[in-house]
């Protein structure tokens, strides 16, 4: 498994990371966030739908666990700070949105782990200080 290491130092940079990466994706990839809160996962996924030639403004899904963004391909961008386990993660219809072949985008990915088949891309998030993020992305060779 490749695996790349990025310095950014604002979020106009994570969210530049994003887009670069994103449109590099191919359709029906899952990517799994992991960092603390405030550590640039949202600014990467705005990045992201940029890159994927999403205009939508792009926010958390906190509250409402997943939002959906269209456009010439579909990124959903999970949310699963709530959630408890992966059981939770099927409830809301995880099988339906893997089927669905866009761009799963998964926020605290450790809080449902047990729903990944192990060829998610894997992007950790580490606060270097109030605007540097170092921005490990891990993935298939042909990913990232």
């Amino acid at each position: 498994m490749e695996q790349m290491v990025y310095i950014t130092h604002s979020e106009a940079e994570t969210e530049d990371l994003g887009a670069r990466i994103a449109r590099d994706l191919p359709d029906g990839s899952v990517v799994a966030f992991y960092g603390e809160l405030g550590s640039g996962k949202t600014a990467f996924v705005r990045g992201m739908a940029r890159g994927m030639g999403i205009a939508a403004p792009v926010s958390s899904p906190t509250f409402t666990i997943v939002n959906e963004y269209l456009g010439p391909r579909s990124l959903f961008h999970f949310d699963m700070y709530r959630l408890g386990s992966a059981d939770e993660l099927y409830d809301i219809g995880w099988e339906d949105y893997l089927g669905r072949n866009g761009v799963c985008a998964v926020e605290w990915s450790e809080n449902v782990e047990d729903a990944f088949e192990g060829d998610e891309i894997v992007v950790t998030f580490r606060k270097l200080g109030d605007t540097a993020r170092e921005i490990t992305v891990e993935g298939g060779p042909d990913r990232c």
